[in-house]
């Protein structure tokens, strides 16, 4: 891991303003790359880039390798000559009420009509390209085609709805499914081949300016996805394919039933004796992507919450060992230095900090919730040593100007008068936790967007447990004034995280 003090700024795709109703690849995306290198930040980090299945929530995928369709950005199509400019600029030019669904619904006919003519017209060298992408990409791009395909011929419905002889994956009715509609796994694959090459351009731009990618890896996956319908045998599922057990958390300050969240459990026994082949995939996949990786729930790898699937809440579950030091070793002898951030959130065992600690993983440490009453003064800056990374909030949060106004208990907000200064106007403890956070001995220092320009609880991300509501946050052309990014520098200098050594 990196050594150097530096800061990043926590925003998702989805949230650039882009035109046509999503965040994307395209223009927007690098006017936000240059407004991070004029405000000398050094990190980018982004949520799961993988497509969403059912609702928005990029922690629920239809792969963990596959790249998000809605992500591609069809101004930057048509300048490659895909797709006719005028196709284009009548979709930005839509109303984009509705959401991001509706908007990435609107979308996805465009990127496939031109991935259809990126087969039907490119040149040898574009075919080159893609035929490298498809060779290096073997291991999960056919069968994600034939995942997306199928779910679309069986009404979007899971995998487990789908008729038997393609929810088992009977060879004669997938042999004869692919020969019958090769057409459209080659326009599938195509996307995937866009997503690919527009990602690397921005991520090339970034590393022009001195910017590196934090990714985001979920531990779980989703039972309607690729991967469990590809690998059934990694999971625990019964001879029809139904779940056994499935994750979750138990019962808590915050919850009486704990949280019930519904994913797969790993069969960790057959993957440790395959010597973990499906992980090493899929961090070969984050790397290529990513330059640094958080990942999600890292107690997950010490122990997991295991709870029965005929189970409605996770109150009556159990702690299963999993075998986190074999699988990392395994990682570390196949990549060398893992460039891992550890999500370390709530209740965290001596174990886990051990196994964290073990491999060098810097763990996470949120200004939010240092002013609490309940024994949480390590999310506080005195209490930080140098492997860390300080947060003022992350995606799971209120933003902190919401967390103030209306979150934060009375006490809370008396905390946090003393540690951080007289706070005379609401705006003003923003600038207050920022400071902290830059302040702090932390290695890495990471601020949501939403804080970088003072914004509310209207601008909150995600909020655990809602169904509705979620991940749709956008910000508005013309917020990156060169004021905000002025500022953010100054803090950047005056903290040393500018990349300049300090004498």
């Amino acid at each position: 891991m990196n050594r150097e003090r530096m800061s990043g700024v926590l925003l998702h795709v989805t949230s650039l303003p882009s035109r046509g109703g999503v965040g994307d690849f395209g223009p927007a995306a690098y006017g936000f790359v240059d407004f991070l290198a004029a405000a000398k930040q050094r990190l980018w980090q982004v949520l799961p880039l993988n497509p969403p299945g059912h609702g928005s929530s990029p922690y629920s995928a239809l792969s963990a390798f596959a790249g998000n369709p809605a992500l591609i950005s069809v101004e930057r199509l048509a300048e490659e000559g895909w797709i006719a400019k005028e196709r284009v600029e009548a979709f930005c030019a839509e109303d984009a009420a509705g959401g991001l669904t509706a908007a990435a619904e609107r979308k996805l006919p465009l990127i496939e009509e031109a991935a259809g003519n990126f087969l039907d017209r490119a040149g040898d060298e574009a075919r080159a390209r893609f035929a490298k992408f498809c060779e290096a990409n073997a291991g999960w791009l056919p069968e994600y085609a034939a995942f997306n395909v199928l779910r679309r011929r069986f009404g979007d419905v899971g995998w487990n709805q789908w008729p038997e002889e393609f929810a088992l994956r009977k060879d004669g009715a997938l042999a004869a499914f692919e020969t019958e509609h090769g057409r459209e796994l080659a326009v599938q694959q195509a996307v995937q081949f866009f997503f690919d090459e527009q990602w690397h351009a921005l991520r090339a731009y970034c590393a022009k300016r001195g910017i590196k990618i934090l990714g985001d890896v979920a531990i779980f996956v989703n039972y309607d996805s690729a991967d469990v319908w590809t690998h059934p045998e990694l999971f625990e599922l019964d001879e029809k394919g139904r779940m056994v057990r499935v994750s979750g958390v138990p019962p808590d300050y915050y919850s009486a039933t704990g949280q019930r969240w519904g994913n797969p459990l790993y069969r960790w026994d057959v993957l440790k004796k395959r010597g973990f082949d499906w992980w090493v995939a899929r961090v070969r996949r984050s790397l290529a992507l990513y330059d640094m990786v958080r990942l999600d729930h890292f107690r997950g790898y010490e122990a997991y919450w295991s709870i029965a699937a005929e189970e409605k809440t996770a109150a009556n579950g159990q702690w299963v060992k999993a075998p986190g030091i074999e699988l990392f070793e395994r990682l570390k002898e196949v990549f060398g230095e893992l460039p891992f951030i550890a999500e370390d959130l709530g209740l965290i065992t001596p174990e886990v900090v051990e196994l964290r600690e073990h491999f060098g993983m810097p763990g996470m440490r949120v200004l939010q919730f240092g002013f609490s009453d309940r024994g949480a003064h390590i999310y506080l800056p005195h209490k930080y040593v140098p492997n860390t990374v300080a947060y003022t909030g992350t995606h799971d949060n209120d933003t902190t100007l919401g967390w103030w106004k209306s979150g934060a208990t009375a006490q809370e907000r008396a905390h946090a008068q003393r540690y951080l200064q007289p706070v005379r106007q609401d705006e003003e403890i923003v600038g207050a936790m920022m400071r902290a956070a830059a302040r702090s001995v932390a290695r890495l220092c990471i601020f949501p967007m939403q804080d970088v320009l003072k914004l509310g609880s209207e601008a909150r991300m995600n909020t655990p447990a809602n169904r509705l509501g979620n991940w749709t946050w956008r910000f508005e052309q013309g917020a990156l004034k060169p004021e905000i990014a002025k500022e953010l520098a100054a803090l950047m200098e005056l903290t040393d995280r500018d990349g300049v050594k300090a004498e």
